[in-house]
């Protein structure tokens, strides 16, 4: 089950956020029981808060959890805004990792393709190991990989929504072109039934937020997240068979009935 992304080994594909729990101790169990090793944290949406305090003791409980923090630029709607957020969480966290959001527009959160790639561009050349949260666009993702970004996250669906993979044959297209890509299923995810059929395609790992963080136990839906998830890829590496137009016996049927001694 272990693969490499950015460089680094890991055993789970299961990324989660840490956004929206109802405190800090239940998020520490709902990371304990996904078992994810990488997971992000809002530099914006902390400062933002007015506590530094807080903010400090924060960033000091996800750095405890040992797991490979992903900083992300959630909030920013220019390029410039992303690069000077990207090199203030590299500073913080200590990280060359960046998830990279430019949101174009406010009512979907899509992200702006245009500043996006401009901003990849700029900070893949200063050695940044860039996640970017995009959209399901084939010709988008390849002007990433072409900006220097060596991992794609399109989305599911619109962030927060827990609407699934809408665009399933997208994905699949995504899949298809870029088989050397990793590529991580971000935003939309709302069950481990969508989770399973990510994982199903082919796809490296899902990132997680809202489906854990809201639901009515946390930790619970951690654990359910982390066992479709090693249930798909299972499912993936061994081959699911193809579908049928019509109805395909089983059982093999020759000329004669066997005699039964």
């Amino acid at each position: 089950m272990s693969f490499s992304i950015g460089g680094v080994e890991l055993q789970s594909r299961f990324f989660l956020g840490t956004a929206g729990y109802p405190s800090p101790e239940m998020l520490g169990e709902a990371v304990r029981a996904s078992g994810s090793q990488v997971i992000t944290v809002s530099l914006r949406r902390q400062l933002g808060g007015g506590n530094a305090q807080a903010g400090d003791s924060f960033y000091r409980f996800v750095r405890d959890t040992g797991a490979q923090l992903l900083p992300n630029t959630a909030g920013c709607t220019t390029a410039r805004e992303a690069v000077n957020l990207a090199k203030m969480a590299r500073e913080v966290f200590g990280t060359h990792w960046i998830k990279l959001e430019v949101i174009g527009d406010e009512y979907t959160l899509q992200p702006d393709p245009f500043e996006l790639v401009a901003a990849a561009r700029e900070l893949a050349a200063d050695g940044f190991e860039v996640f970017p949260y995009c959209t399901d666009d084939l010709v988008t993702c390849n002007r990433l990989l072409d900006a220097g970004c060596r991992i794609l996250m399109p989305w599911g669906a619109p962030i927060g929504s827990g609407q699934g993979l809408l665009n399933p044959t997208a994905l699949r297209t995504l899949r298809a072109r870029l088989p050397g890509v990793p590529l991580v299923v971000d935003a939309g995810i709302g069950s481990p039934r969508d989770a399973v059929q990510a994982l199903e395609m082919g796809y490296d790992a899902v990132l997680v937020n809202s489906a854990v963080a809201l639901a009515h136990d946390p930790v619970t839906m951690a654990r359910a997240f982390r066992l479709g998830i090693e249930a798909g890829r299972l499912a993936y590496e061994a081959g699911i068979m193809a579908k049928q137009e019509m109805a395909v016996a089983t059982t093999p049927v020759t000329g004669r009935p066997f005699l039964l001694p």
